[in-house]
């Protein structure tokens, strides 16, 4: 963010992501092993269909250089041919099959490829955030972003217009006005045009991906076009961008790290959960996702709501790993 603008107190969200002496705190705080990381990153890498000369040659000098790291990649992939597939995220009637250690090694190499997805993006961001923090910032005209968990965006201001780009995640806007220079934000397939207001947007496929808590902004897209004011939020369906009332307070709450809900359905709050932290959490029990959630978390404490929810719900937790926790039947 070198050049613009922040109030005290605000971070660079476009900090170096990688070989950082937190970012290793961190993962010998989360209990992960390092090289096993290492491992299923490469096997992602390897497996997708953009991976380069290049990429192989690294990957052979990393394997070369610790026979841990050869043994670690050998288990892994083997885990991947012999498994065939991700773990389908969707309610499922039973238990997934497949032994704990299996089960954990899917999860990390799953992690592992969203990781990989989302260093993309932010290499081309100007802003960006980590899965399970929260950054703000202040844009050169003199608006407010706030950044939710794993999301990135690219800024680009002219003179007859401010463009942001949503490459991933979900990002508030507090929008200075400005007639002159419409401020627009592209993202998730919808385009929303504003002057001067406070709204939001998601690019994750959401059923509301955009709503406004002040002022009124125009959203486009492929589905149609739609005005929307303060208290409403644009759901898609029916192969139209639909208008309804919504406590948009509620749910950008988030900016202040605090995740609040009311009469929502279990799966839907653990698939918010989701976002929030490395790895997976799997419902094992349709009964029990269909179960409603009224209640506020820390953002930046997932393991803590899942704990509250285990509590007043009856829900029995268990963790294989710090990226894999079975919500429901036992295995």
């Amino acid at each position: 963010m070198s050049g613009r603008g922040r109030p005290p107190g605000e971070r660079d969200v476009g900090r170096d992501v990688a070989g950082s002496d937190g970012a290793e705190a961190d993962e010998a705080d989360s209990g992960e092993d390092p090289v096993e990381r290492a491992a299923a990153a490469w096997v992602a890498r390897l497996s997708s269909s953009d991976a380069t000369e290049a990429d192989r040659g690294e990957f052979e000098a990393w394997r070369g250089a610790d026979p841990a790291h050869a043994a670690a990649y050998a288990e892994m992939d083997a885990l991947w041919r012999r498994l065939g597939q991700l773990p389908d995220p969707r309610p499922r009637k039973g238990p997934p099959k497949g032994s704990p250690k299996t089960l954990a090694a899917l999860a990390l190499i799953g992690g592992a490829l969203v990781y990989q997805i989302g260093l993309l993006d932010r290499l081309r961001a100007d802003l960006w955030s980590d899965v399970g923090t929260i950054e703000h910032a202040t844009l050169a005209d003199g608006s407010g972003v706030d950044l939710n968990t794993d999301t990135a965006i690219t800024v680009r201001f002219t003179e007859r217009e401010r463009k942001i780009e949503l490459l991933r995640g979900e990002a508030s806007f507090d929008v200075v006005p400005d007639p002159s220079r419409p401020f627009v934000v592209r993202g998730g397939g919808l385009s929303v045009r504003a002057i001067g207001t406070r709204f939001f947007l998601r690019a994750d496929g959401a059923a509301s991906p955009v709503g406004v808590a002040e002022g009124r902004v125009d959203v486009s897209g492929e589905r149609g076009r739609a005005v929307v004011s303060a208290g409403e939020e644009v759901r898609v369906g029916d192969g139209v961008l639909q208008v309804v009332a919504a406590d948009v307070e509620r749910d950008t709450a988030w900016r202040d790290g605090r995740l609040i809900y009311a009469g929502k359905p279990l799966a839907a709050v653990l698939a918010e959960l989701n976002r929030y932290r490395r790895g997976r959490i799997l419902l094992l029990d349709r009964e029990l996702g269909a179960r409603r959630v009224t209640g506020a978390f820390d953002a930046r404490n997932t393991d803590d709501a899942l704990d509250v929810i285990a509590a007043t719900m009856g829900a029995r937790i268990r963790r294989l790993s710090p990226l894999l926790v079975l919500v429901g039947s036992p295995l």
